[in-house]
């Protein structure tokens, strides 16, 4: 009774900070966890807007893994997610290390800015900028090789560029937002350990090398398991940039998911692809947070 009396007078108390996260918890059972149960319950189904769905069972993921189109998806998720996995967690890193050693502090502002700024565009914007600059006529290395006598290169119509596009260009949208994460690790770093490598003649890359280096550990790790979460969820970039010669080089699963669901109405199949996502999304999470030994 006590216990009951307790645990009524600490509700009382913080019964406004229960109803201020209220609407947050809401959001996310609405927009969130019921649209994953109900995409649960459709992938065991034939599912039908106008009459009644059947039920299947596992017939839509039995089709799944016995698709050719479903494991080229999956090859290139992986291949494409791998890559933005290790690149937009590494080359960030660098360039936060070599905007730490300027010291002009206008120039180091400038150069952050320009960094940043292609993070802040959406990938409509970013798609269309560089489906421009990789033009075959007006494009701007199409142009830089006509002056060099080069001839022009439709990038965007050739297989062998496809993947190493759609790396680079995430590489740039992305590096800005990871490269302030490092920046702000570096700047709560204590001074007074460079002020002692500096006394004991150290360097600026031996400085970087044992100091600053490893403590950006952490937030490397929070960086990768970020990048790890993220890694077969790979959407709005392929929509925009797409097209029908390097699909094959490009569609990831997602978008496998939205032609299937959205363009030809198989639902119940498209849903059964998102589970497996959904799930194996949860098991490489998992294996990261061992293997990194990240808390949360």
């Amino acid at each position: 009774m006590e216990h009951i009396k307790s645990l009524a007078g600490h509700f009382k108390r913080i019964r406004m900070l229960y109803l201020l996260i209220l609407p947050a918890v809401l959001y996310f059972i609405i927009f969130t966890y019921f649209p994953v149960l109900n995409g649960f319950r459709i992938s065991f189904q034939d599912y039908r807007f106008i009459g009644a769905s059947k039920f299947v069972g596992l017939k839509n993921y039995i089709e799944a893994i016995h698709t050719p189109g479903f494991w080229r998806v999956f090859g290139n998720t992986l291949i494409l997610g791998l890559s933005n996995v290790i690149l937009t967690a590494f080359i960030p890193m660098f360039l936060a290390l070599l905007l730490n050693e300027v010291q002009f502090t206008p120039w180091k502002r400038f150069s952050q800015t320009i960094i940043y700024m292609p993070h802040l565009f959406s990938w409509v914007i970013v798609g269309g900028i560089w489906i421009f600059i990789l033009s075959p006529n007006s494009g701007l290395i199409n142009i830089l090789r006509s002056f060099f006598g080069k001839p022009s290169i439709y990038f965007m119509a050739k297989e062998s560029y496809a993947r190493t596009i759609m790396i680079g260009v995430n590489l740039w949208k992305q590096s800005g937002y990871v490269c302030i994460l490092y920046l702000a690790s570096i700047a709560g770093i204590n001074t007074e350990l460079y002020e002692a490598a500096m006394i004991d003649g150290a360097g600026s890359f031996k400085r970087a090398l044992y100091i600053t280096v490893p403590e950006l550990v952490s937030t490397l790790k929070v960086v990768l398991l970020l990048n790890v979460m993220g890694a077969l969820r790979i959407f709005n970039q392929i929509y925009v940039m797409r097209n029908e010669v390097i699909a094959p080089k490009i569609d990831v699963l997602m978008y496998y998911v939205y032609d299937r669901g959205l363009a030809q109405f198989k639902l119940g199949y498209a849903s059964a692809i998102s589970v497996i996502v959904f799930v194996i999304t949860m098991i490489i999470t998992i294996i990261s947070l061992k293997l990194i030994k990240y808390k949360i």
